[in-house]
């Protein structure tokens, strides 16, 4: 019980130090930004900011999806061992 215990107590300090332990998600890879400064210029326009904050959210987007699919598939398989372990 004590062992569980401390895997538990682990295993929550190991996910608070990486949710805090992390640098700015919020960017561009290099690429991308060299094409939206050469078509929108230096940034001054109003619509280039739209354009910015638009290619932004659509690299978090693309970032995120394979991780909520890991973290399903991982966590049906931790809910089906559960059971497999409870039955034996």
């Amino acid at each position: 019980m004590r062992q569980k215990l401390n895997r538990i107590v682990t295993a929550v300090a190991l996910a608070f130090i990486l949710m805090f332990a992390t640098t700015d998600a919020y960017s561009q890879c290099a690429m991308c930004r060299a094409t939206v400064e050469s078509n929108v210029g230096t940034g001054s326009d109003e619509s280039g900011n739209e354009v910015g904050s638009g290619l932004n959210m659509g690299i978090l987007y693309l970032m995120v999806v394979p991780y909520l699919l890991i973290g399903t598939v991982g966590f049906l398989w931790y809910k089906n061992s559960r059971k497999n372990t409870n039955k034996a």
